[in-house]
């Protein structure tokens, strides 16, 4: 087994998510041997700004480093495909943003090279690795709430309220045919998928567009970056503000998700609420420590985060006592230590979303863009 510590990663992409996949894996104690940006020039700045690992030439050059074990993939979405396919290709093990391609022929052949290859293989969705989410897991596993009968919540953010908000995401040619839903309705639909045990198997979809028109800057805008007054272009807008979503899970489960890019004052509010025949679990990455239990006929609970009372899958997760809050930036560090065990012992393993997962993210997305249009019930293909 290689120690964690003889790792060596390359992060490809260095913008707000490139960033936190560095610091996490410098937290774990792995090497990061440089970053690779969308120009040399603009990675270069990139790094020194932001005090990353120095700048790779070119993504090629990344590539051809002996000493890069690792690649994470955290490049616009049209970029996925061919970057995963390029690193597995070179023998690198392979960690990628969602969502993992632009289409779900793109994910299934990735899904293939990177069986075929050895390799780990990896999706980021790393909601899954909050240790309150991971004793949800256990509890749902151990039948603590009973049989599951519903699932509800919603994901919502205001960084694209304003028509002089942009990014990236928003055209389809780099970030795909959906946005917000798979943009961040996707790490919804992935985690009470891992939460209840369960694939979603059916969706009906309603997605809508409030701003039809947005002023795009004509420099480079940052994810999360603020409205300013540089000089900007008229553009029209294709993909969803707002998604309202029906599902349906094996076993008979029903769900309900309300996914918005466009609510004022919501940071970054992911919610579910498990309902279980006897009792009910809910949880708001807002205040990721918290876990609320339900019951009837006794006091309902909140449960702190403590590993002293987690359990065992939680308390795996965790990494602080409690009253130490653990955050968005932990629960990257808590996939990662779980791939790069794989990743040490030279061998894909369980424990970790892989590109299996990833592929399932894009065929329940491809439902919910055909529900919408058809205005109907779709199935989720395999």
């Amino acid at each position: 087994m290689k120690p964690i510590t003889e790792i060596g990663a390359a992060v490809v992409g260095t913008g707000f998510i490139g960033v936190v996949h560095v610091e996490a894996l410098r937290r774990l104690g792995v090497q990061v041997l440089g970053v690779v940006g969308s120009s040399r020039e603009r990675a270069a700045s990139r790094a020194r700004d932001s005090g990353l690992p120095p700048a790779y030439e070119s993504f090629q050059a990344m590539l051809d480093d002996p000493r890069v074990d690792v690649v994470h993939i955290t490049s616009p979405n049209h970029l996925h495909h061919e970057h995963a396919a390029a690193a597995l290709g070179a023998g690198k093990h392979v960690v990628c943003e969602k969502p993992l391609a632009m289409t779900s022929a793109q994910s299934a052949e990735l899904l293939e090279v990177a069986e075929r290859s050895g390799r780990v293989h990896a999706v980021n969705f790393n909601l899954r690795f909050y240790a309150t989410n991971q004793h949800v897991h256990g509890m749902i596993a151990n039948h603590e709430l009973g049989e599951v009968r519903l699932v509800s919540g919603h994901y919502l953010q205001d960084w694209l309220l304003l028509d002089t908000d942009w990014n990236w995401r928003l055209e389809p040619q780099l970030g795909g045919e959906l946005r917000a839903v798979a943009d961040i309705g996707s790490h919804w639909m992935d985690l009470t998928s891992f939460l209840v045990g369960r694939r979603i198997t059916g969706v009906m979809a309603d997605l809508t567009t409030f701003i039809k028109n947005r002023h795009q800057p004509t420099g480079p805008v940052e994810t999360f970056a603020t409205a300013s007054d540089a000089k900007t272009v008229a553009r029209e807008i294709h993909t969803e503000d707002v998604a309202t979503i029906l599902l349906r899970y094996e076993g008979g489960a029903r769900g309900a998700v309300t996914i918005s890019q466009l609510s004022p004052g919501r940071k970054n509010s992911l919610v579910f609420q498990i309902d279980g025949s006897s009792s009910a679990a809910s949880w708001n990455s807002e205040n990721p420590d918290e876990l609320w239990i339900g019951h009837r006929g006794r006091p309902n609970e909140l449960l702190l985060r403590d590993p002293a009372i987690l359990n065992e899958e939680g308390r795996r997760t965790a990494s602080l006592p409690g009253g130490h809050v653990e955050g968005f930036a932990d629960s990257f560090r808590a996939l990662y230590a779980e791939v790069y065990r794989a990743v040490g012992d030279g061998r894909p393993a369980t424990g970790y979303p892989t590109f299996a997962d990833g592929h399932d993210s894009m065929l329940v997305c491809e439902a919910v863009a055909r529900s919408s249009k058809k205005g109907s019930w779709v199935e989720v293909g395999r």
